[in-house]
């Protein structure tokens, strides 16, 4: 019989809830920015199918943002339930910035009710339009500062510990820690990327299965060309998140990588395999290449896991969702390039089938590398919950009851999927696009 591990439930229920939450607060952060560029061209141009792309996406996005408030809120009943021991050490170390998430959720729902319910109540397209940003604005915010949290405990500077405490905190500090820059970026524009790839996986659907209406054609190339943009962005600041890796959490990297000794022009691992001594076998391998990541030069040192107790190296499967996260972000910009350039081009169309089914499965795709790249965040700070301060182990509940809690949630959970799917399909069903664009006088 399993010996029952309270530290061992707490972290699967508590990356169970953050792995669901994180698709809603993904498309919470990145589609208010699809939005107003939909609701900003349908203005300039006076083109009322950007009008409709505006509402549309609006009517699917507040139904994300409902189970997003649920999903939160079951994040914060689980800090203090299953890591009590945290939260006395350095809960008040990441009040602010819980706070200031809370605040900027709240100003992103009013506004995105007024914005909801104020539609042709304006003599002006633009004041209705700067309703938006408030929302866009309250969006990111949340990111930013729920972001600076998981920044602070990795790279957690601005206090003093004592007798398990965190003292004389500087909450700025604590908040604008090394991690901070790269985190934060990262998570934005991989929700930019994200959210764009999932509206324009809707549209090449529609456009698949023979529904060649300009709509579907206006929403796939405005989500594609906020996708291209964006994919760049992400592999440019995943360059800077690996530098910073180098510098900061260097058996984070090495884990990664599978790189067990410090050496100069050191290979980057992709895929592949270990035994139980940690042999390498079945792996492509990229000379110079993690060494051109870690510090942008071919012959630099990178560190090895060598360096660093083995109790204390992380779980080496982050090699793995390392692998993924950048594969898929490989493909996305691949997909998204190859498409920009037929635009241009002129060379598009929409019997373009291959293309079609690869942005299709972009959508996809682009949640689980999001899932993929917070998994090995997470898991790549193991065995810390503050890396180099608190063990995961120390600040976990002693709790019986955590079993019975992790199956209440996943039943919450399915319930919640099930939900939203029913939700989308009936609010869509009510109100399809033909009868939208009826509204707006088109054909």
């Amino acid at each position: 019989m399993v010996e029952y591990d309270p530290v061992l439930y707490s972290r699967i229920l508590t990356g169970t809830t953050l792995g669901f939450h994180t698709i809603f607060a993904t498309l919470g952060a990145g589609i208010p920015l699809l939005i107003a560029l939909a609701e900003w061209i349908g203005i300039k141009r006076n083109d009322l199918h950007y009008h409709v792309l505006a509402r549309r996406w609006t009517k699917g996005y507040i139904i994300s943002v409902a189970v997003g408030v649920v999903t939160g809120t079951a994040i914060s009943l689980q800090l203090s339930l299953l890591w009590p021991n945290f939260m006395e050490a350095a809960g008040h170390t990441i009040a602010l910035p819980l706070f200031l998430e809370t605040f900027a959720f709240f100003f992103e729902a009013i506004f995105l009710g007024i914005y909801l319910y104020t539609w042709n109540r304006f003599k002006s397209k633009y004041a209705h339009f700067l309703l938006l940003l408030p929302v866009f604005i309250g969006g990111g915010a949340s990111a930013f500062f729920i972001s600076t949290v998981n920044a602070f405990m990795n790279s957690p500077i601005g206090f003093n510990y004592e007798n398990g405490i965190l003292t004389n905190v500087n909450p700025i500090m604590a908040m604008f820690n090394p991690a901070t820059p790269t985190k934060v970026t990262h998570v934005m524009a991989s929700s930019y990327l994200t959210a764009a790839f999932i509206f324009a996986s809707i549209a090449a659907f529609s456009i698949y299965r023979g529904r060649n209406h300009v709509y579907h054609k206006k929403a796939l190339k405005l989500s594609m060309t906020v996708a291209l943009a964006f994919a760049i962005s992400t592999a440019l600041i995943g360059d800077l998140s690996g530098k910073f890796l180098a510098q900061y959490q260097p058996e984070k990297l090495a884990a990664a990588e599978w790189h067990f000794e410090t050496e100069k022009g050191a290979t980057l691992i992709f895929a592949g395999s270990l035994d139980e001594n940690n042999k390498i076998s079945q792996a492509i391998e990229i000379p110079y290449a993690l060494s051109i990541l870690a510090h942008g030069i071919p012959g630099a040192e990178v560190i090895g896991l060598e360096e660093f107790p083995e109790e204390d190296w992380p779980p080496l499967i982050v090699h793995y969702y390392f692998d993924w996260m950048v594969t898929i972000g490989m493909f996305l910009a691949l997909v998204s390039f190859v498409y920009f350039c037929m635009q241009y081009r002129g060379k598009w169309n929409e019997c373009n089938k291959p293309l079609l089914s690869a942005i299709i499965a972009g959508g996809p795709l682009a949640m689980l590398a999001i899932e993929a790249g917070w998994f090995m965040a997470e898991q790549g700070r193991q065995p810390w919950i503050i890396r180099g301060v608190m063990r995961t182990a120390e600040a976990a509940t002693t709790s019986n009851h955590v079993d019975t809690m992790l199956i209440l949630f996943i039943l919450l959970y399915v319930i919640l999927a099930i939900s939203i799917v029913i939700v989308l399909k009936r609010v869509f069903k009510a109100s399809p696009l033909e009868k939208d664009l009826k509204k707006q006088g088109i054909e």
